[in-house]
């Protein structure tokens, strides 16, 4: 049988800028929600990433689009993808 590599796709998220402090870094948080699984209440649970954008173009409070890619820098591995 012949050795067959499995290539996933890039992850792809949508959430809000919330820092635009760094050079080429925005940090973005996404919002999850999720249904407990015992008493089935709907949770809201969010997470931020470090997201790089070379142009410094997206400001606070944008709604963004962004996918993995390769590791960028220690925290950073993702990147913009809508403009």
């Amino acid at each position: 049988m012949e050795n067959q590599i499995k290539t996933s796709k890039p992850k792809e998220f949508t959430g809000i800028i919330v820092s635009d402090k760094m050079d080429k870094t925005r940090v973005v948080r996404v919002d999850i929600f999720s249904k407990h699984p015992k008493y089935g209440k709907f949770m809201k649970r969010s997470k931020k990433y470090k997201v790089h954008d070379e142009l410094n173009i997206h400001k606070v409070g944008e709604k963004v689009t962004f996918m993995e890619c390769r590791p960028i820098s220690k925290d950073k591995c993702f990147i913009i993808t809508n403009n």
